[in-house]
């Protein structure tokens, strides 16, 4: 696995690359946004890690950036600031997963390996079911061409669902990537969005857009 890490901590820098050298995989390293955009134009990686903080440079800024330049690599976002907002900033960024510092080794290992048996992360930017359009860079939602309201958090849930492509996606998942927290609390609101969405995203045919498999999660029916 060849991992590229960004940060401007030279003792963070090394303290993971020997790491990933001990695991067998190889490392290249980049201290600043301008290195770490130079590195992925010249070499394809398996996974980024990616520190928040770079300086007087954002770690966040750099993610979007990478985004919109179609670099699709999982990117593993390391910062010291380990609130929910904060876990939730680095994902709507684009990042695949976030570790809060200090970190265990062993567990920052284990997700990239994870990431990198992943593989590249395509995420959709308009899916379409039958009648129902969604424009995830628009935010942007329609039903017989009909514009519908779709607010900010029922826009998390859908973008949780349609990076599962279809595929089951438990409730806890949901609830830690759109709400940052699984509770009681939360899963009684995931359950009103979800009741929300299936009014709004109606298109009148059989074509059922939300899927619930009873006792598991929920996953999006859609089309390519």
């Amino acid at each position: 696995m060849h991992v590229l890490i960004v940060d401007d901590d030279e003792e963070t820098l090394e303290l993971v690359a020997s790491t990933l050298r001990r695991e067998g995989h190889r490392s290249t390293l980049a201290t600043g946004p301008g290195e770490a955009l130079s590195a992925v134009s010249e070499a394809e990686f398996d996974v980024i890690v990616l520190d928040v903080m770079l300086g007087d440079a954002s770690g966040l800024e750099l993610c979007g950036e990478l985004r919109r330049r179609g670099v699709q690599t999982p990117i593993l976002f390391l910062s010291a600031r380990g609130t929910v907002g904060a876990r939730v900033d680095g994902l709507d960024a684009g990042a695949d997963d976030y570790l809060p510092k200090p970190f265990a080794l062993r567990e920052l290992v284990a997700r990239l390996h994870a990431l990198g048996r992943r593989g590249p992360s395509l995420r959709p930017t308009v899916l379409r079911a039958g009648a129902v359009q969604l424009d995830f860079t628009a935010r942007k939602a329609f039903v017989s061409g009909r514009e519908v309201p779709v607010t900010a958090r029922e826009w998390d849930v859908l973008r949780v669902l349609a990076d599962a492509r279809g595929r089951v996606v438990s409730f806890d998942d949901i609830l830690a990537r759109s709400w940052g927290e699984a509770s009681e609390r939360t899963r009684a609101s995931l359950e009103v969005i979800m009741s929300r969405l299936r009014r709004k995203l109606d298109a009148g045919d059989e074509r059922e857009l939300v899927r619930t498999a009873r006792g598991l999660g929920y996953a999006l029916e859609l089309e390519s």
